[in-house]
């Protein structure tokens, strides 16, 4: 009947593949990288990470990316840059209305120094910013979102590092892992009631057509797949056990993976965080070639992953941080009510934990020994 009135012109099936938003978590923690100066600068990851991009970015047109800063005691967006736009009062001149420019918020800034992708110079090390006063020249033979994410990236990266004062950090050598996380994850569920938003807004079938592709999962439109990946180069990050462990399980209420790139350092979090969602969790033996291990173990999304064998963590490090020391524990005391892993009293909800004799040796009752029959011989 579909055939005969026509219905079946406005059934909508989708065999496209569905779209993909990549949310990549860059440590951006200046110790770290000053480390890493003769083995990997910050300005050749950030070139590696680009073709990542531009990948990621070919694979679909519908594709999307996310990149978050995850600096020494904050956490801003890379890309896309959070711009306001003012807009101004029309100019009246002889009589008439002159509309003003208007201000695009993709359009570059030639003006704004940026990062080069080259290298140190001159002796600079590689992890500072150098200044470009230059225009950069727009190419046509290069695809505009490629370039625009581009220069986003090295604009906003280059502003970061120098506004971060030098007394700044001096007093702290940790990265806000946990705050990057859930900036991304607010930017992964507003992009995905958007989409969702738009798909139902745009779709307009009719009652029979509806009826019939109500099971046909087909004509379903597809949903955003996200996953997060970071890029880590710190290491002890103990102090924010709390505000990490509510990201990973949200993370994993959400079926979003989190993906681990550890180039330098050792964290027992980030493990964890990989392990719960289904993520790839790898350390770099050699950081050179960061450009192969993220095409190799990073690029391809969850569908992708059900055909192939993805790198995993042979051994997990399960253990917790201790409230009052900050430390990784082997073994701790766990508060009844609020279940953190604690020493005498909770830091959380002040209950003062009965330790009792803890650590004494047990009383141990000695066996009675049986006393022998003696019997006869012969």
């Amino acid at each position: 009947m579909n055939a005969v009135d026509g219905s079946e012109h406005y059934e909508k099936t989708s065999d496209e593949p569905p779209p993909s938003l990549l949310t990549i978590i860059l440590d951006t923690n200046p110790h770290a990288w000053a480390l890493l100066a003769d083995t990997l600068p910050l300005s050749k990851a950030i070139a590696n990470l680009l073709v990542f991009i531009n990948a990621h970015l070919a694979f679909n047109y519908a594709n999307k990316v996310a990149i978050i800063a995850s600096h020494t005691q904050r956490a801003e967006f890379l890309y896309p840059q959070s711009t306001s736009i003012t807009a101004a009062p029309p100019s009246h001149r002889n009589g008439s209305v002159k509309d003003p420019d208007t201000e695009m918020p993709d359009a570059p800034n030639p003006r704004k120094p940026s990062l080069t992708l080259h290298g140190p110079s001159n002796g600079a090390p590689a992890s500072l910013p150098r200044s470009n006063t230059t225009q950069p020249t727009d190419d046509a033979n290069k695809y505009r979102p490629f370039r625009l994410i581009s220069e986003a990236l090295l604009s906003s990266i280059t502003s970061l590092l120098t506004a971060t004062p030098v007394s700044l950090l001096a007093s702290t050598h940790t990265t806000s892992i946990a705050g990057a996380l859930t900036l991304a994850l607010t930017h992964i569920n507003k992009q995905t009631l958007l989409l969702s938003f738009s798909t139902n807004s745009s779709s307009t079938v009719t009652p029979a057509a509806n009826s019939s592709s109500a099971d046909d999962p087909t004509a379903r439109p597809p949903s955003l797949q996200s996953r997060i990946l970071i890029l880590s180069v710190s290491g002890d990050l103990a102090a924010q056990y709390i505000p990490l462990m509510n990201n990973i399980f949200a993370s994993q209420r959400q079926a979003i993976p989190i993906d681990i790139c550890k180039i330098a350092g050792d964290t027992v979090f980030l493990q964890q965080a990989s392990d719960a969602t289904r993520g790839v969790y790898m350390k770099l033996e050699h950081p050179q070639g960061l450009l192969q291990y993220l095409m190799m173990a990073f690029l391809p999304d969850q569908t992708s992953r059900q055909s192939l064998v993805a790198p995993t963590a042979v051994g997990v490090d399960f253990r917790a941080a201790c409230f009052c020391h900050r430390r990784v524990v082997d073994v701790g005391f766990v508060c009844i009510f609020c279940s953190p892993p604690e020493g005498a009293t909770c830091l959380t909800c002040g209950t003062h934990l009965h330790l009792g004799d803890y650590g004494a040796k047990p009383a141990v009752v000695s066996r009675k020994k049986k006393k022998r029959k003696n019997r006869p011989e012969g």
